[in-house]
Parts: C-alpha cells; structure tokens; sequence
C-alpha cells in the first residue's frame, strides 16, 4: 500500500489541484497565514520555527519547515499604538520521501492602525512578496502507468524537458486583521488572507498551470477563566483549488508564576481537522519562549494506509519582551 500511495502523492502534488504546505498549530506559524500577522505582538522582535511530519508511515510523504523573525520600525516616528511590522521567512517542503523539493523566501509588512485612544482595538492591513523555488527529482519518481503485477517495473509515458524540471517564480499574497480587547486582558480577533494574488505559471512539463488562489479566514481569542488560568480558541477554514480544510479548537493556559509580567505557563488543549484528524497539543512559556507539540491522530479514510498517524508537529516562538517594566502590556493574538 505505502508503495502505491508515494507515487499518488506524487500525481497530487505536481497536478492542478496542489495545494500549499499546512500547519497544525496554524496559530504558532504567524506569516504562513496572514501577512497582516507581521509585527503583531507584545515585544521588540519575534522569532518563529516550525517543523512537520505528515504522514510518517507512509515514507516520508509531507516534511515541512519554516523559520521566520519580524519586527517593528520607527516606533518613536509614527501615532501610539500604531505599529509598522516588517519580516522575512523562509519556508522548505518536501513531498513523496524528497522526490520534489519546494523552496519559498518572503519579505512581508503590515501596519497596525489604532482604532481608539487606548490601543485597545487595531485594523491591519499585510502585503507579502514571496520567491519560489521548486524541484523534481526524476530519477527517483514513479508513476502510476508503471505499475505492473511485477512492482513498478513497466516504463512511463510521462515526458519531461530536462531542462524545465525546476520551476521559479515571484509571488504577492496579502491580507486584512482586525484584534480587540475590552479591557487589556482579553482579546479577541479575526482576520482574512489570500495567497498566490499574482497567479504565477506553475509546470513542470511545460503547461500553461496558474496557480489556484487559496483563501483563509481565521479568527480566534482569550479569556481569563480564574486566577491561574485562560482559555485560548482559534479556527481556520481555508479553500483552495476546490478544496477546503476547517480547524477548530482551544487550549487551556495554567499560570505558573504568581508574576503577571513574566508570563509563564502550561498550555494543554485540543483542535479537530473536520472529516480528518483530532489534534491534541501541549505547550509550555517561559521567559518569551512559548514550545508547543501536537500529533494529528488520523480518523479519515486515510487512517488505513497511515495507521491512524497523521504526523508530528512542533513549533516554537520567542518574543523579545521591552525593558521597561512599567509599561502597559498589549493585547495580542496569541492562538
């Protein structure tokens, strides 16, 4: 079955119905999914990675890492509570065990515009510019014309120019977020992004492919539930060459500081792929850091072929908190 499934993967991923590389912990890999996410958060400077492994059992069909740093410029120059956000991200995604090999750098900005005299309420608008590479390596495809009673022994009609087995382009993505609170210790959010507004060719074989659209809206929020402890939920629903996906779910934070300001906790909680995964994550924050782990447990008709494995995921992000400890903490969001 595993030798059947990697050639598939293969065909879905090279064919008109693609799709862009996916995050469980969506709400841990900011500038993968709203542009207008640079420069939002409680801090100087942001770093984040994440790494994926979908589908482990069925040999290595999806890895997928990102690792990305943003930032606010001229603070002092522009209204309070405004923020201008720039960042960089480079992301890599590998499908069917390295046989193609994606490679996207980004450059994104976003401005934060306060929508009272408090901060407490912000409109944003992101743009995104993004180079992609992209890579087959033939010599170790198989298709599914080849399979014969004997393996995958019979020979392709597949052809490609071995000069266009690399494909790059300039991409623009762009997105809208709006973040409230109605008193600096709650916060609530929602947010719309589009990626591939340039609709970039996009062949391996020297095709006419544009590249679907994919549109995400996201939203999401807190709420002290005691002394010790706040509930943080979130939801996505993108759609994309026809397809669509829906996460949905929430975590608990326990404090584990009596000081507010050094905001350390435990994070535990759980999200659901509709129709596909359940997602259990735990995640731990100290001192800027917040590491989160999750495991999608397959429960589609997938579950087969993956043994109910959908795949490991692990983020990280470290914000860079401001010195001055009397200042008034921001609401952002967080998950």
């Amino acid at each position: 079955m595993k030798k059947i499934l990697v050639p598939l993967l293969l065909i879905v991923c090279v064919s008109v119905h693609a799709q862009d590389p996916h995050f469980s912990q969506f709400f841990s890999s900011p500038l993968t999914l709203n542009p207008a996410y640079t420069g939002k958060f409680d801090g100087t400077f942001r770093v984040a990675g994440n790494y994926r492994n979908q589908w482990p059992t069925i040999n290595n069909a999806f890895t997928t890492a990102t690792a990305s740093v943003d930032f606010a410029l001229l603070q002092s120059r522009i209204p309070e509570f405004d923020t201008w956000g720039v960042g960089i991200m480079g992301l890599n995604d590998q499908s069917g065990n390295k046989i193609l090999n994606n490679n996207f750098i980004s450059i994104s900005t976003a401005y934060h515009k306060a929508l009272d005299e408090n901060g407490y309420h912000t409109l944003t608008v992101g743009f995104q510019g993004t180079y992609a590479n992209k890579r087959l390596d033939i010599s170790k495809a198989t298709f599914e014309d080849q399979l014969t009673s004997l393996g995958f022994t019979g020979v392709t009609s597949e052809v490609f120019n071995t000069r266009n087995v690399a494909v790059n382009y300039f991409d623009v993505n762009a997105g809208f977020l709006y973040s409230g609170s109605t008193n600096g210790y709650n916060n609530f959010y929602l947010g719309v992004s589009s990626y591939h507004i340039s609709r970039p060719k996009e062949s391996f074989q020297g095709g006419n492919y544009i590249l679907n659209p994919r549109l995400t809206v996201h939203g999401g929020g807190y709420v002290p539930m005691g002394r010790i402890t706040t509930f943080h939920g979130s939801f996505i629903h993108q759609r994309q060459a026809g397809a669509t996906e829906t996460v949905l779910g929430g975590a608990v934070a326990f404090s584990l500081s009596d000081d507010e300001a050094l905001e350390s906790n435990l994070y535990t909680g759980l999200w659901y792929r509709l129709g596909d995964a359940f997602i259990p994550y735990v995640g731990i924050e100290f001192s800027g850091l917040r590491l989160g782990y999750s495991y999608d447990i397959n429960n589609s008709s997938l579950s087969t072929a993956s043994n109910s494995r959908g795949g490991n995921e692990i983020s990280l992000i470290f914000v860079r908190k401001p010195s001055d400890p009397s200042r008034r903490k921001l609401g952002c969001p967080k998950f």
